[in-house]
């Protein structure tokens, strides 16, 4: 969302900053004389009395206080939550709040483009899932070839065939070309195919170590860039639900739907144009995503 003019900050905003110098001396731009009060002193003005060095002395010690209270506080003490070292205590990683990344093991795998070896827990599991929502919902999928070889990388190996016969016919070679693709998923001469997934977050649903079903709420990218394009890159919102198995050394597909939302407003930035979008697709690579 792109950000409007500063506010509050100079003129007549309330709270602003006055543009009036005078402003702090009541706005009259008049100026103040001290008036002689008689017999304070010989020419005239008034002046403060004379501070004496007993108050002064004081005013010195309890400064000194300040300053040694400061300092000790910044030093920790000798015991407190610190246990005497001195070092402010860590926040307790546990309570991180929900949107914050976590997990402590990358990923480090990887089958062709698709990340694998993820961990044999939850948050494996979630990774799993964000990792494999990004595959299937890339332009890889409008090539049988590729196609083929995704759903063999993440899919559980009793449930190839399943997949593979489901993604087939959604991928079928009438949408291929209702799209204005050539045949083989690629683009016409002079445009850029656009079809991306940018996960946003997971959720597990249920998980038994040997079985998850999670969900990923995700934005993604599709059309196609260029001039004589009748099918301009559009943005959306939608949730890949994913049932996986933990197959002895990662997870894998068992089955997978997607439904929209949920979907936030749009926001109010500028629409750019189709060679910008193009650019910002070859020169912007994805991300291997997980916890």
């Amino acid at each position: 969302m792109s950000q409007g003019d500063e506010r509050g900050y100079g003129g007549s905003e309330p709270g602003g900053r006055s543009d009036d110098a005078y402003s702090t001396l009541g706005g009259t731009r008049q100026t103040r004389t001290r008036m002689h009060r008689g017999g304070e002193d010989t020419d005239g003005y008034g002046r403060r009395p004379a501070r004496n060095s007993r108050s002064l002395v004081m005013i010195v010690g309890v400064v000194v206080l300040l300053i040694a209270a400061i300092a000790f506080a910044n030093q920790g003490g000798s015991g407190g939550d610190d246990g005497g070292t001195g070092k402010a205590k860590q926040p307790d990683a546990a309570g991180a709040a929900p949107t914050t990344a976590t997990g402590t093991k990358p990923v480090q795998g990887r089958n062709g483009t698709i990340a694998f070896g993820f961990a044999h827990d939850e948050q494996g599991a979630q990774s799993a899932a964000a990792n494999y929502a990004v595959a299937l919902g890339s332009d890889g999928m409008f090539n049988a070839e590729t196609r083929g070889a995704i759903v063999r990388s993440i899919a559980d190996a009793g449930k190839v065939n399943e997949l593979q016969a489901g993604f087939d016919a959604d991928y079928s070679d009438q949408f291929i070309a209702q799209i204005g693709l050539n045949t083989d998923g690629s683009a016409p001469a002079g445009s850029t195919f656009v079809n991306r997934t940018i996960p946003a977050g997971t959720k597990t649903k249920a998980y038994s170590g040997s079985t998850a079903q999670v969900d990923v709420w995700c934005s993604g990218l599709f059309g196609l860039t260029g001039e004589k394009s009748t099918k301009p890159v559009t943005n959306g919102w939608f949730t890949v639900s994913m049932t996986l198995k933990w197959d002895g050394t990662d997870w894998k597909v068992l089955e997978t739907r997607q439904t929209e939302g949920p979907t936030p407003v749009t926001g109010d930035n500028p629409v750019s144009g189709s060679d910008e979008i193009a650019d910002a697709v070859n020169e912007f690579g994805g991300f291997t995503y997980a916890r």
